[in-house]
């Protein structure tokens, strides 16, 4: 006697054929961080979205951080993954995974806040992210133990010193490096480059404090730059050169930091293993970080009180930063021009990701 497994019995009685997928979303944004509700209060990244794109149809998702939500005609969608690299990692992958969804043709759209190195922005800026970079996995000696030659007590893993050469390869399945498509980043660049992004006096103040970085005392600007991500919120001079050496070092040269936050290279390694499951297209992803605070003190201050408060200013912690909402601001500034540029011209980009000419 044949025996079948349950599941295909289950598969026969339901008509044969396996559910279309409900949801086809033509873009989806995706956040990392909303203090309170979704729409209606103090904002994170995602409130913006969700009230000005009318997010208003709410799609559970138990196995993500939060729910998933889409506007009338399901084009766009948009959730929180929550903060650093598992959170974000676990929910895309729930995202990825879920039998509701079909991301085949799909553009995702990262959009959050991050500090800036001020040697190549400033804060409000918008910056396109052609690398993104993992800065958590590492081997480790505390400053007050390393030997008297090295530049930092963190080394590469598989390595005994730091930045020893020869390297070891990106494809080793750690996940440290991740090149975004850079006709698709530069595309998105030159459709963004002249968006009026908000500045006060306030951020005024905080630029004028960073007298040797020329880059830093400019208005809000959109550029592109390597994004560092690590889960651990660092902060001061020394660790800034840290950055930009860890940056070159891992992409051996190609790319130079200019933003750190917490979250991208765990959604770059979900979003890896799921274009290798077939389940989205790798190349429709583009990540945008927008400048909140920088990274270290301006000159004559020191790392302590640049994150905690100095010159009659707020320090640069979360929720008090110089630019927090000028940089929500400029995450929805900047962002949503791809995203409409991309629903309104969906006939030649459901199946062509856009390229820089």
């Amino acid at each position: 006697m044949l025996r079948f497994p349950l599941a295909a019995v289950i598969f026969v009685l339901a008509g044969g054929s396996a559910r279309a997928a409900e949801f086809t979303p033509k873009v989806v944004v995706i956040a990392m961080f909303e203090p309170g509700a979704d729409k209606g209060d103090a904002p994170g990244e995602y409130q913006y979205w969700v009230e000005r794109e009318h997010l208003d149809r709410v799609v559970p998702l138990p196995a993500a951080h939060h729910d998933v939500r889409l506007n009338a005609d399901g084009s766009i969608a948009a959730i929180v993954t929550g903060e650093g690299n598992s959170n974000a990692a676990a929910s895309i992958m729930a995202l990825g995974c879920d039998p509701h969804f079909d991301f085949r043709h799909t553009y995702f759209l990262v959009a959050g806040i991050a500090g800036i190195d001020p040697a190549d922005g400033s804060i409000g800026s918008a910056v396109w992210a052609d690398y993104v970079v993992e800065g958590d996995l590492a081997h480790e000696i505390d400053a007050r133990e390393i030997p008297s030659d090295w530049p930092t007590g963190y080394v590469p893993l598989g390595r005994t010193k730091p930045y020893e050469k020869p390297r070891l390869p990106t494809n080793d399945g750690t996940g440290q490096v991740y090149q975004l498509d850079t006709g698709f980043v530069r595309w998105a660049f030159g459709l963004t480059r002249d968006t009026r992004l908000v500045d006060n006096e306030k951020m005024a103040r905080r630029r004028a404090t960073y007298t040797e970085t020329p880059n830093a005392r400019k208005p809000p600007f959109v550029t592109i730059g390597a994004n560092l991500a690590s889960s651990t919120y660092w902060h001061g001079r020394l660790l800034n050169r840290w950055a930009n050496d860890w940056v070159a070092y891992c992409t051996d040269g190609k790319a130079n930091y200019v933003t750190t936050a917490m979250e991208d290279s765990g959604t770059l390694r979900s979003f890896t293993n799921l274009g290798r499951a077939g389940k989205v297209d790798a190349r429709r992803i583009l990540v945008l970080r927008t400048a909140s605070n920088y990274d270290m003190q301006w000159p004559g201050a020191t790392a302590a009180e640049s994150l905690n408060a100095a010159e009659g200013m707020s320090g640069e912690q979360p929720g008090a930063y110089t630019a927090y909402l000028p940089s929500l601001e400029a995450a929805y500034l900047v962002g949503s021009r791809v995203v409409h540029e991309l629903l309104s011209q969906w006939s030649r980009y459901e199946t062509a990701v856009p390229q820089a000419p």
